[in-house]
């Protein structure tokens, strides 16, 4: 076995029902893919994406999920309510979710486990910033997240992990190809340690990937997708960040 190539779309907290037009475009474009397709609407169009996607090879996820299976959590979502809603995977720990609402690396392995419990598979996202980036400290911090992060239960077929540096998310910039490819050898040896078939969890890279430089990307060892922001909103845009992910193998 070999880590499942994936290419899923992050549409954060944009779109409507009326942009469940552009999944259309994507279902008769690339409803075929060899890859794996993911997107994850705000909870809201979740039932709707699910419905219109129909039998195409196209999962709908979540974009977080509270630790608990109910109880008087206002205006959080439970996992087991995302998969009764249609949705086969959830984002966790991305770094706006870590900045913006204070989550931990154990808050994220909470909720991982409460995705694991209802059957979902937990994107689990990782990434340094900027300022951690020029201070050296890139290894040291995703290794911190990955360990604390990743609850035991974890394995390939219900666990991803998604690296995205912060200071490239939705700002143009991206690493050298040096840099994510050292970041990937790291996470894969990383999981090695702590997980049975870590050799076969997908591996993705995430921060201002775009179709012109989703080929190149895709070419770094153990590179096995991509998590997409803002490209994702649009079919022709993400629809050819597919193409390049099918063409890489």
């Amino acid at each position: 076995m070999a880590p499942r190539k994936l290419a899923a779309g992050n549409w954060k907290m944009n779109g409507d029902l009326a942009a469940l037009a552009e999944i259309d475009s994507l279902c008769g474009t690339h409803g075929n893919a060899s890859c794996d397709i993911l997107i994850c609407p705000p909870a809201v169009l979740i039932h709707a994406m699910k419905e219109r996607v129909g039998d195409h090879a196209i999962a709908i996820g979540g974009q977080d999920c509270h630790a608990k299976p109910s109880g008087a959590h206002t205006g959080d979502i439970s996992a087991a309510q995302l998969k009764d809603a249609g949705a086969s995977h959830v984002i966790l720990g991305h770094s706006e979710r870590r900045a913006d609402h204070g989550e931990t690396d154990a808050d994220v392995a909470q909720k991982a486990s409460a995705a694991f419990d209802a059957g979902l598979v937990a994107v689990i996202c990782v990434g340094e910033t900027e300022a951690e980036r020029d201070a050296g400290q890139t290894l040291d911090v995703i290794g911190r997240q990955l360990s604390g992060s990743v609850p035991q239960a974890a394995h390939a077929g219900n666990c991803v992990i998604a690296y995205e540096p912060v200071w490239a998310i939705g700002t143009g910039r991206t690493p050298t190809n040096d840099q994510i490819a050292e970041v990937h050898a790291f996470m894969r040896n990383k999981l090695a340690a702590a997980v049975a078939d870590a050799a076969d969890i997908s591996l993705l890279y995430g921060g201002s990937v775009k179709p012109a430089n989703a080929s190149e990307i895709f070419s770094i060892a153990h590179v096995d997708g991509a998590l997409v922001g803002g490209a994702s909103l649009k079919a022709s845009d993400f629809g050819a960040i597919i193409s390049a992910l099918d063409a890489a193998g």
